[in-house]
């Protein structure tokens, strides 16, 4: 893969790391206006939801925050995005990539889509920019001053495929006063994480902050396949971020300029071939994550190379503030697998472990990527009842996919496969959201959006990796869909009492049409198209600060019908992938998010949520698994391919029940603090398809995560040592899984242990 040219931004940015150390300010460490404000019990959060400074108490929608040491705790042992996975309310993440392309799940709504041009309905905002690519939703958590997890729909204000929700990232912004940290984690698997970042003012106008992260890991697992027999091939990377960022303030505006970059260089997600016990969703006896048995380790690889710049333009013009944020990213990426998880196969003269019906090795890449987002919104701030937000949207993506099919078993991993993929999308959006305030007691809240969306979509097959079926080299195709839809949402909100806020909302909005093109293994072009889907959803809750401050209870119970959802068959005994609408789409459930402050030096959250989605289309049929034990209603076609009716099924990756919990104990110890803190989290079982099976059930997830250290002060310094500990049980079962030519497994990370140490300087 190439490595991206050194442009003329590039070279700025090295010229201005320079300048940034050199100049930073020792001015004394000051707070910005959109972080938590301390209080006199448990914090305020100040959030964004509604594109304004807002405390989360007050916001008629629900809305999660992670912020400080309990999205530290998370994210320890160089854990990528997926750290998020069953830590909030209705949020489940998971991918088949690994540390990249991350599949988001929000109240059971999601798409389980792999192929590098999937669509998803829940959006990432990084810094005020929508990522839209999946690549680009797996940018490394660092430096974060806050998480949001925003239920959906979120299609008014965040209008770019927002039917399921939003997470939203908010970097650590520059500010005058100088202030950064280093710290540098080390652990099981030859493991370490390495951060830092440092800020301050350059002039009394101009600030600026660098933020840097390296993240490594051994290769570990061994590959005892006969014949290919290797020590330490598989599960190892080199994570590189870094982020720059430079804050200009006048009088009466400011701009904010980011750049951002990422190279991983590693290991895909590892495959265990028949790794489930027949007719169960148990792993087999002596299962080790460790060992593989493939016949291209040697081959596997991952590379990622991003690269992005946003700026953000603020002006205060008294009454109104006009604001213009213009982003720019891009992508590479090349991604080689033993998708099977096995070696050989029933052609050949031997295969394991178990039947491997068909030997897959493949890789996927990203040659050419790039995004261009440019927003505009004049807000205004009048003293009365009344207020308003207005704004225009633009989005442009160029996006080129090649994917590639290679034999391992007859000519040493030799292309046998190779399709090439095009799509140019053009989004444009007109939005408003209009605010009154009926008393003291009861606002009202309206958005609307206009969105218009336009797909120009080509592949070409120029090999085939079934010649031996008669399939033709030569295929191609092509497609162009558009829709537009007008979004809009209605909220109330009633403060009873000065601790009690009561939200009543519903909301509509809608995700563009897809295009798939997975030609690899088809006998033509391969091409399918899913229509726009639209949702309905109705909401209401209750946000209360109890216990004199010192507590927070919130909940909320919403329900939502989805028409058209678009859902993906994916995999299958015929290893194809095509988009699919399905009729009607039902789901259901609550959330509560609780914390309480017990006493000075003890504290909890505990939070619980469930989902219950259910497919509504009488002839709705995909493509099922070649080995597994379907319990839906299915049949076979001509060439033996099995297809399940999904009617009444549950989403695939949609948890029922999510609890999670946390809690922190400090004491006091000569100059400084001891603590501990642990987290637990359990999601119910899923299907991991569309369609139910005995193997493709994943079982309920339990996990839990300890940290404890001492903190402590000397010379304009804070210091930190901590020993911590993810999955403390070690349980080890099958998170995803691989269906078309056997049982094949995906397993979640085993117990990690270790030790970190931190300075924070101001």
């Amino acid at each position: 893969m190439n490595v991206f040219n050194k442009t003329s931004l590039a070279l700025c940015v090295n010229a201005a790391i320079f300048a940034c150390g050199a100049g930073a300010s020792t001015a004394a460490l000051a707070q910005e206006k959109a972080e938590k404000t301390k209080v006199v019990g448990l914090e305020v959060i100040e959030v964004t939801a509604r594109k304004r400074v807002e405390n989360v108490q007050e916001v008629p929608v629900a809305v999660t925050a992670l912020q400080g040491e309990k999205l530290n705790a998370y994210s320890s042992g160089a854990m990528d995005i997926r750290f998020l996975n069953a830590k909030v309310p209705s949020l489940s993440v998971e991918s088949s990539f690994g540390r990249t392309f991350p599949r988001f799940y929000m109240r059971g709504l999601g798409n389980s889509d792999f192929d590098l041009n999937a669509s998803q309905p829940v959006s990432l905002v990084v810094d005020d920019v929508v990522q839209e690519n999946p690549i680009l939703k797996g940018f490394p958590v660092f430096d974060v001053a806050r998480i949001e997890v925003l239920g959906g729909p979120q299609g008014t204000l965040f209008g770019r495929n927002t039917p399921a929700g939003l997470v939203k990232f908010d970097s650590v912004k520059p500010s005058q006063s100088f202030d950064g940290f280093a710290s540098l984690s080390y652990g099981s698997k030859g493991t370490s994480d390495l951060r830092a970042a440092v800020g301050g003012g350059l002039t009394d106008e101009l600030s600026a902050r660098i933020s840097v992260l390296r993240q490594d890991r051994d290769d570990y697992i061994s590959n005892k396949a006969p014949g290919f027999e290797q020590s330490d091939v598989l599960g190892g990377y080199t994570d590189q971020a870094m982020r720059l960022q430079f804050l200009y303030e006048g009088d009466d505006y400011y701009a904010l300029f980011n750049y951002h970059m990422r190279d991983l260089d590693g290991k895909p997600v590892t495959f265990y071939a028949n790794a489930f016990k027949p007719a169960s969703s148990s792993l087999v006896s002596g299962f080790e994550r460790d060992t593989v048995f493939h016949d291209s380790a040697s081959r596997a690889t991952q590379q990622v190379e991003t690269e992005g710049a946003s700026l953000k333009l603020e002006f205060d013009l008294g009454e109104y503030t006009f604001t213009s944020i213009t982003g720019y990213e891009s992508a590479e990426l090349y991604s080689r697998a033993d998708v099977d998880g096995g070696y050989g196969n029933v052609f050949a003269p031997t295969m394991g472990p178990g039947v491997i019906a068909l030997d897959s090795e493949t890789a996927d890449a990203i040659p050419e990527h790039e995004q261009l987002t440019q927003e505009i919104r004049l807000s205004s701030n009048f003293d009365g009842a009344f207020n308003y937000q207005v704004g225009a949207f633009y989005f442009s993506e160029d996006l080129t996919i090649e994917s590639f099919a290679f034999d391992p078993i007859f000519s040493n991993g030799a292309q046998t496969g190779y399709v090439i993929q095009n799509q140019e999308t053009t989004a444009w959006a007109v939005f408003g959201s209009f605010d009154y305030e009926l008393s003291q007691q009861t606002s009202v809240t309206l958005g609307l959006r206009y969105s218009d969306d336009d797909k120009e979509y080509k592949n070409k097959r120029t090999q085939t990796p079934l010649f031996f079926l008669d399939f033709p080299d030569e295929a191609s195709g092509q497609a162009n869909p558009s829709d537009s839809h007008v979004s809009w949402d209605l909220s109330v909100s009633h403060k009873l009492t000065s601790d009690v806020n009561l939200y009543a909302r519903v909301a509509d909005t809608f995700r563009a049409p897809s295009v798939q093109g997975r030609s690899l293994y088809a006998f033509g072009s391969g091409i399918s198209i899913a229509e726009s889907e639209t949702i309905l959803s109705f909401e209401t809750g209750v946000k209360s600060d109890i216990m004199d401050g010192f507590g927070r209870l919130n909940a909320s119970v919403f329900y939502f019908t989805m028409d058209d959802q678009q859902l993906t068959s994916v995999g299958g005994g015929n290893n194809t992938a095509r988009l699919l609408n399905a009729d009607e789409t039902v789901g259901y459930g609550f959330e509560v998010n609780s914390e309480f402050m017990l006493t000075d030096e003890f504290s909890v959250t505990m939070s619980v949520s469930y989902n219950n989605t259910e497919i509504n289309d009488n002839g709705l049929a995909v493509a099922g698994c070649k080995a597994c034990t379907i319990t839906d209603p299915n049949y076979s076609d001509d060439f033996g391919n099995r297809f399940a009716y999904v009617d009444g099924n549950s989403l695939p990756h949609a948890p029922e029940w999510i609890y999670a919990l946390t809690a922190r104990y400090s004491k006091e110890v000569a100059d400084g603090e001891f603590y501990v803190y642990t987290d637990w989290s359990y999601r119910d079982d899923i299907n991991f398809f569309l369609y139910e099976s005995k193997e493709f059930n994943g079982e309920s997830l339990f996990e839990g995560g300890i940290r404890t250290g001492y903190m402590w002060d000397g010379d304009d310094r804070e210091y930190e040592i901590a020993l911590f500990v993810r999955n403390i049980t070690d349980e080890q079962q099958a998170i995803g899984a691989v269906d078309f030519s056997n049982n094949t497994a995906i397993v979640n990370e085993e117990r990690f242990i270790g030790a970190e140490v931190k300075v924070s300087f101001f």
